[in-house]
Formats: C-alpha cells, sequence, structure tokens
C-alpha cells in the first residue's frame, strides 16, 4: 500500500509528456530527462572508447542502456532526495574507510631494524655545576659541622 503525501506542491507530479498533440507514449520527469541526456551521452563515449563504431545497432544498445541506467538512477531520487544528494552519499559510501578482512604483516623479520657495526659509548655524566667557573657543590655537612658529629655510626656486628 503506498500513503501519497499531505502536501499539495508534491502530488503533482512534474512530467512532460512531449510537444502539443504530438505526446509521446510515455510519461517521463523533467528530472528523468536531466540524467537521461548526459547519461546517454557518456554511454556513447564509452562505446567509443571501447572501440565500438557508431551505426544504428550500437546506437540502439546506447539508448536501451541509458533508459536503464536512468530508471535505476531517478528510481533513488524524489523530492526529498534530490540529485546531488544522491551522488554526495554515493561519493562518501564509496570513499568511507572499510575494515580490512586480510591482516597485515606476517612473519616476523629483521629486515627494517637499523644495526650499527659500533656499539654505542655511554655518555660522560655531567654533574650539576661542574661548568667552567662555577663554584663545587657544598657537602652536605662539612667536617667540623654540630650536624656531623650528631650523625651515629652504623651498627656493625649487631
Amino acid at each position: 500500500m503506498r500513503i501519497r503525501t499531505d502536501d499539495e506542491i508534491y502530488r503533482v507530479d512534474a512530467v512532460w509528456l512531449g510537444p502539443p498533440k504530438a505526446t509521446f507514449p510515455w510519461r517521463a520527469r523533467y528530472v528523468a530527462w536531466g540524467v537521461g541526456i548526459p547519461v546517454f551521452l557518456i554511454v556513447l563515449s564509452v562505446e567509443r572508447q571501447i572501440g565500438i563504431g557508431f551505426d544504428f545497432f550500437s546506437t540502439a544498445w546506447a539508448l536501451v542502456i541509458t533508459i536503464a541506467l536512468t530508471r535505476i538512477i531517478t528510481s533513488k531520487i524524489s523530492h526529498e532526495r534530490p540529485l546531488g544528494a544522491v551522488f554526495t552519499m554515493w561519493w562518501r559510501e564509496l570513499h568511507a574507510p572499510r575494515e580490512r578482512r586480510t591482516p597485515t604483516g606476517g612473519a616476523a623479520s629483521a629486515s627494517k631494524i637499523r644495526v650499527n657495526r659500533e656499539r654505542p659509548r655511554p655518555r660522560a655524566k655531567r654533574r650539576r655545576g661542574a661548568r667552567r667557573g662555577a663554584a663545587p657543590p657544598p657537602t652536605p655537612y662539612p667536617p667540623d659541622s654540630p650536624g656531623r658529629a650528631r650523625r651515629r655510626p652504623a651498627a656493625v656486628g649487631r
């Protein structure tokens, strides 16, 4: 069952039946004419690229293919989904990121690891304040300070 829209504007089917007193035997929307003519030109150019000559039968088959493609395309088009939206949806679907079904990788290999001939040497550690002209760092307890005398010697042998 098909429910028609309540809006009177969209109830009118924008159809061109042909010239007055010489109407076509079929009904085609304006959108179908606008889509069909470029599709026909594309189909003809593809035929020429393939190497099919320009004669009656190749043009007839181009017309049949054009009608089929136009019907497929215009079946997706409505007043709620215009041609630009359908094309954009198709383009984004075509270029959307996909899940990879085949695993990447394989057997482990050391071919990508860089190896140096010489073993790296450790760098000389710099002490704080060991710069030129700086005073040596102070010791925590000078030898004659009372803080040093308060420190207990470690118990040995207990």
